[in-house]
Parts: C-alpha cells; structure tokens; sequence
C-alpha cells in the first residue's frame, strides 16, 4: 500500500493518520478536510469557548510540530465529491482526484437543521464558525435564549448561556432530555440540573415555527405556546456526511456501514468516527472517535478484519458546573440503583452520585455526576468484563 487518503481533517481522521505513522505505514499520507482550520477539539464548542474561558488557540489538536512529523499532504477547504472505487480515487469538488490504494472515510456529521428559510440570530453548534458565530450573538447584551433540543449539545450550550446571565429555555421533544441515554429515572435527576440553575425546561413539546421578518423574534410551539427570542440554537442532532459517497459501492444506511473492525463493503475502505454505522451502531461521540482508528487502520494495512473495534461506549458532558459521566450498555428493563452520594430536590446532591444499572445480576452500565474517582473504578470493571470480546478472530 504506496498512497492512503483520509478523508476528513477532525478528530477521528487525524487519529486515524496518526495510527497510520504509529503501525508503521511509511508511504504517502494525504488528509481531505473541507473547513479551512487545521484538526481542533469540537467538546470546548459547548462550554469554555462560548464563555470565553478557552481560546481558538487552546482548540488546536496538534501543533505544526506533529503535522510536520505526519509527513502528511493536507488539502484542507476542499471538500470531496465522490469515490471512485474501480480507479482507487477520492474525487474532490475542486477537480482534482486523489489516488490512494486504501480510505479512511472520516467525514462526521452535520447538524441537523428546521426547515423553513434562515433567520439571523438562529444557529446550530457543530464547527468553529458556529460556535464563533454564536458567540458573538451572545455578547450584544442580555438576550432572550431559546435552546431546541436538550440532548448533549443542547444542554451544554444551555449551560454555558445561563452562564453568561442570559435567560435560557429548553425545549425537548421527549418526555425528558437525556432517556434513550439515561432512563427515565436518571434523566429526571439529570433535568433538575437545569431546573436548579434556573433555566426554564419545556418538554413534551415540538417547534412548529421561528417568528421573524429578518432575525429571529419567537419560537412556536405545536401546542399554541409562544417563546419569545433573540437568539434560537437548534441542537436536534446530526446527520452523518456520506451524500459524497452516493454511486459508490458502500452501503449508506444512516452512516457508512462496517463490520466490528470499521471494514466497508471494500476491504481498503474503511470508516471511523461519526460517520461510521460500526456492527450496526454509529456512535457520536469523542472516545469512539478516537478509539476505532487504531483496529480501522490495522485492518485497512492487513487487507481484511483482524481487530475489533467493539469497546464499551463511554460519554461525559459538562453542565451546570457538574460532570456527568457514562460507561456501559443500558437497555429497555434495566434496573439503576444509586450506590453513592444521593439527589436533593430532584437534582444531583453536592456531593454528587454514582448509579449502578443491572441486568440478569450483573452490571451493565454506570452513570456518575461529580464522582470521578468511583466512576474511573466502575468503567474499568465494565472494561475488563468486555475484555475478551474485544479481539476479533483472525
């Protein structure tokens, strides 16, 4: 393998290239990415950089010493069209091609947008110019915030406005924010962050539309309720990029699909991070992204499956001032019990938690907020009870 391209210049595609220097592929490198910056750390988006507590310099991923030390090509503000698998290409929107005998596809997500036309004050929070854009929003005096969504970015963002003294809703669709992730249980602790805080929460509700002439003046809701607003922050997901794949030979079902190894349909094309549909998961998050370039890229360099990706998902969030962390697989009829610390008034208590999640006598997954240590004890038993399934046969 003389040329391998990795396609997208974020987190996981620079894990990727550096896995691909540390297993010992000596050939040439070349990273895609379609926004100008070079890789950054999208987490701070939410939190310190809203709040001015973290810089754009403080973002960056890696230094100009370790991009020189990749020996990489970066073509970065480009973006690719298409992949041309009988010519081994990778087809960029500028006409050029780049030949590459193996592909890491890592082109993430897009936040997922309302229909309807765009209104200035409105904004998602995905890349460095929406955060910047955002921010700058939220210096123009006290504003009247209305956050859609409040699911991890949502609830972030509304941290980090409440923060600023501005005055925060939260609208969510689900009965909760946080159950498909949490359970009903814990996500109600969870929601009294915010209640506690003083943001106002609205669940059981769906937008209906965004008042306006020019900039954003109000939010409607589908039951007749009206919320006013200056500024709108759509956090309703992402959608994961593949339409640059569309033609190819690989199966795009809500994500590139792979097996356990990040392996495609083709064997030199394999997938990581957001946009990788992984044994029928696709997962968002900062530790998958980081974790499955080390199997993808012993797999692409062996020319067929001889790792696993699989490990235990693992999640954190920082609201309100607390760290919430996950570990662990829950499901449907799990049983969650609270073996440290406690909730006051329906939030986490000062000394924070630590829940257990149980099923058939074992454990299956653990929530902390403010426990780090206990926590860091729980995922590494989580950790080495899913240890042997972690190597796949060769």
């Amino acid at each position: 393998m003389r040329t391998v391209a990795v396609v997208g210049a974020a987190l996981s595609g620079l894990y990727a290239a550096r896995e691909l220097r540390d297993q010992g592929f000596g050939g040439r490198l070349v990273i895609i990415g379609d926004e100008d910056h070079p890789p950054y750390d999208r987490p701070p988006l939410s939190k310190d950089f809203l709040t001015g507590r973290v810089d754009e310099e403080r973002l960056a991923l890696c230094d100009a010493e370790e991009r020189a030390a990749l020996d990489a090509e970066w073509l970065l503000g480009v973006r690719a069209r298409g992949l041309d698998a009988p010519g081994r290409s990778v087809l960029l929107d500028d006409g050029r091609a780049v030949r590459a005998d193996g592909v890491v596809i890592a082109t993430g997500a897009s936040a997922r947008r309302l229909p309807g036309r765009g209104l200035a004050g409105v904004h998602t929070l995905r890349t460095l110019d929406d955060a910047r854009a955002l921010r700058a929003d939220l210096t123009r005096g006290t504003r009247r915030v209305v956050v859609i969504g409040g699911g991890f970015i949502g609830a972030e963002t509304a941290s980090a406005c409440a923060a600023l003294g501005h005055a925060v809703t939260v609208v969510e669709a689900a009965p909760l924010p946080l159950m498909p992730q949490l359970g009903a249980e814990m996500a109600a602790v969870c929601a009294g962050l915010h209640r506690r805080a003083g943001t106002a929460l609205v669940t059981g509700a769906s937008v209906a539309a965004l008042h306006g002439t020019d900039a954003v003046t109000a939010v409607a809701l589908r039951n007749g309720r009206i919320l006013p607003a200056d500024v709108v922050v759509v956090g309703i997901g992402a959608v994961p990029n593949t339409g640059w794949l569309a033609g190819s030979p690989l199966v795009v079902d809500d994500g590139v699909r792979c097996d356990h190894g990040c392996v495609t349909s083709l064997p030199h094309v394999v997938a990581v991070g957001d946009v990788a549909r992984v044994d029928g998961t696709r997962a968002e998050h900062w530790t998958s992204a980081t974790e499955q370039p080390r199997a993808a890229v012993a797999n692409l360099l062996a020319g067929k499956t001889v790792r696993s990706a699989g490990t235990v998902p693992y999640f954190w969030s920082d609201q309100y001032g607390a760290r919430i962390q996950f570990a662990g697989r829950r499901r449907e009829g799990d049983t969650v019990h609270i073996t440290e610390g406690g909730v006051v008034d329906g939030a986490p208590g000062a000394d924070g938690l630590l829940a257990r999640y149980r099923r058939d006598g074992r454990t299956t997954a653990v929530l902390a907020v403010d426990r780090p240590r206990p926590f860091a004890r729980a995922r590494r038993e989580l950790l080495r009870a899913a240890e042997p399934a972690r190597l796949a046969p060769s």
